[in-house]
This record gives C-alpha cells, structure tokens and sequence, in this order.
C-alpha cells in the first residue's frame, strides 16, 4: 500500500491518545456527577452519561472519516464550512431554542440539541487560515489585517445576539494567531488596555476619575515623545478609542446585559457578595474542590457532587468533580493533560510546511487554551462564570464534536507535511 494514502500513515498517536484520555476521563466524571441509581448502566441512553457516550462512539467514527479525506478538502471547502456555520447562527436567531436564558441552540428531536456557536469556532480558524494563507497576505497592513478582523468578528456579532457572552469572547483569542501572522504587537496591548478598562469601569464606577486618567497618561506619553510629532495624532485617536470604549462598557452593563450576567461580574470583582444567590454556583464549587484535598474522596464518594450542591455539575462545572474526587493530584493530571495537549499543537503547528496548516494549528491551540483557562478560572471564582464547557470533558454533544472535529482536522493536516505545500 502507498504510504502516502495509508491511514495510519504519519498520524501524530500522541495526540489522538490525549483526546481519547480526555473523552474517558470526562465520559467517568460525568457518571459520577449525574450517576441515577434508576439507570445503573454506563450506556443508558436516558442519562446524560449514556448520551456522552453515543457522542463519544460519533466523535471517534467522525475523527475516522476526516482521517480518510484529502487534505485539500478543508482549505477548499473553508468558505462554504464558514457560509453553513454563519447560516445555522442565524437559524438559531429565527427559531432557537432558549436555554438558561440563550437562544443557542436548534432541536433535533429525542433530547438531542445542536450549538451552532460550537461548531463556528472550526469554521472561523478554517476560513482564518485559508485567507492568511494566501498569496500576499499580510496580516501586518492595514487591509488583510481588517479582513482577517471581520472573519473573527462577524460571528461574534451573531453569537452576542443569542445572547451568549461566553461564546462570544473565546473568539476573541483568535487575536493570538493574528500576532503569531505578524500583526502589531501593539494590538495585544490594546486588548490588555481594554481588559483593563473594563475592570476599572466596573469596578471604579466613575467615569469621570477613569477619563481624567486617560488624559493625564495622554498628556504624559505626548511629553515624553514630544520630539516625534507623527505620533500625536496617533496618541489622540488612541485616547479617543479608549474613553469611547469606557462609556461603551459603561452602556453595555447597563443596558444590555442581563441581570444574572451582571451580578456575576460583579461577585468576580468583589463589588458585591452574594454566596447565597448568584454567587452560590461558584461558592459551591470552590468548597468541593477545597474538599478534596490531596487524593480526592474516591470515585462516586463526592458529597458537594452526589447531592447537587453545584449546579450544572456535568457540564460547566464538571472540574468540580474532578478536584472532589480525584483531589489535587486528579485535577493535576487533567491540566498537565491539557498543557500537554495545547504544548503539543503548537509544537505541530511549528513544524508545518504549509502556512494553512501552521495558522489553523494556533487558532485551535488559541480556542483549547482559552477555554481550559476560563473554564477553570470559572469554577475557582477568577473569572466571571459565563458558560464555557471544558474541552472533551464537559457534557455536551456539540461541544465534543467540534473539539473532534478541530483536533483530527489538525491531525489530518499534519499527517501530511512532508507533502505537497498547498494554500
């Protein structure tokens, strides 16, 4: 058999080993999260973890196929996955179904629910890399970089309208892969400014104290770089920028979020407490975690967890089991798991010949490590809890497909980078 069309054919195993430890380690947390003693059986299809495993057996029979195709299947089909995705985020907007107060989500009959926000994260990094891919790209001028801004941002714009905050800043990271392009650097100390801004807008309440310092800072960097009269005008939009920033921020919390989003932000940046109501979901969390201790409480022992005292324990809380059962050495070996997992994407995403290949490689590196990072953040009280599963570990079919499909994808690509260089 010709090596090249082989299946086993340079497929990177060290990745495909640390989804499927993933999936199981998820598939087992969840049993114990929501075990039911009415149905025993790992494979009830009546229980969320009968469900995960059917998604699981889908996503490895899906993993398969991708394997099997060409790999300019993906870069030619880029736009028309991007076209699917853009039109479903739009469906969802027409005739969703609303859950927890997003309407995220399309029915598909017999308890089976589809996010299209899960699957435009694989569309984005496809068509993201497809266009900065191509001949004469250059993602540092000001036209590519714009383009390349609107690939991320429409669906941002769709998702905001559900309205899911979570989904809507994970495509915020894309930035990354921009940088890695060759954007600004300048770009990652605006985001930095802005995140910034906004806790200081929040936090501060003052509009005025913030956009007196603004001016100050203006005035001082002016001073300092009075020599360069070229840069005055750019520190002036700047400063323009960020004061408008502020009072978007400011009408935003106001007026746009939802009361339960807004109290939760506001529980993270300790401007209220509230341990018995909005609070309680990460008050509860951080107890069952605490409890575990060193070895954890033993599989399905978990008392925070047995008893429902975390709510959504199976899906954005699940790391809540983990760190009760399994204890600190437990939740250890899931971040070393994932460290691993995002070290070694960006390790192949290095040694790709093909520039399609290398900046697919960091937005699916890019979109893992924010969602480990806030997933986690979450359920420890450092960041507000605003609804982003844990890849490969958190109940839910779409969310496993999409992380499925990201990864074989990857893996597909690099299986063949000692092939022809394509765009």
């Amino acid at each position: 058999m010709n090596n090249q069309r082989s299946f086993f054919f340079n497929v990177d195993w060290v990745m495909v080993f640390i989804y499927l430890a993933l999936c199981t380690i998820g598939w087992l947390n969840i049993h114990s999260a929501v075990y039911d003693e009415k149905h025993p059986y790992f494979m009830d299809l009546d229980t969320n973890y009968g469900k995960q495993f059917v998604y699981i057996i889908i996503g490895i029979i899906t993993g398969i196929v991708i394997l099997l195709l060409e790999n300019r299947f993906f870069s030619t089909l880029a736009p028309v996955f991007y076209g699917i995705t853009t039109l479903l985020l739009i469906l969802v907007l027409i005739d969703g179904r609303n859950v927890g107060g997003n309407q995220a989500w399309i029915s598909l009959g017999g308890g089976f629910r589809l996010q299209p926000s899960e699957f435009a994260k694989f569309a984005t990094c496809l068509l993201l890399a497809r266009y900065l891919s191509g001949t004469n790209v250059r993602v540092s001028e000001p036209r590519p970089f714009l383009i390349a801004a609107a690939i991320i941002v429409f669906p941002m714009f769709l998702i905001m309208l559900q309205p899911d905050a979570g989904s809507t800043l994970v495509f915020s990271c894309l930035i990354f892969v921009l940088y890695r392009e060759g954007a600004s650097p300048y770009f990652l100390i605006l985001e930095g400014l802005f995140i910034t801004l906004f806790v200081l807008t929040l936090k501060l309440n003052n509009l005025t104290y913030i956009v007196v310092a603004l001016v100050a800072l203006a005035l001082i960097i002016i001073f300092l770089f009075r020599r360069n009269k070229k840069l005055i005008p750019i520190i002036l939009m700047g400063l323009a920028i960020c004061v408008a920033f502020v009072f978007s921020v400011k009408f935003l919390y106001t007026d746009v979020l939802k009361p339960h989003q807004k109290v939760r932000i506001d529980i993270v940046l300790g401007i209220t407490k509230d341990n018995k109501g909005k609070g309680y979901n990460v008050n509860q969390s951080k107890i069952a975690i605490g409890s575990g201790k060193m070895w954890g409480r033993g599989y399905m022992q978990g008392t925070q967890t047995k008893y429902s005292f975390v709510p959504e324990q199976s899906t954005d809380f699940i790391f809540c089991t983990v760190g009760e059962e399994w204890g600190f050495a437990g939740a250890v070996v899931v971040l070393g798991l994932y460290l691993f997992l995002v070290l070694r994407i960006i390790m192949i995403a290095e040694r790709q010949r093909s520039p399609f290949s290398r900046i697919y490689a960091y937005g699916v590196a890019s979109v893992v490590f924010f969602h480990v990072v806030i997933n986690i953040g979450m359920t420890i009280g450092v960041v507000p809890s605003i609804g982003i599963p844990l890849p490969l570990i958190s109940y839910g079919g779409s969310s496993l497909l999409s992380f499925t499909i990201m990864l074989f994808v990857l893996i597909k690509l690099d299986s063949n980078r000692m092939g022809m260089i394509y765009a």
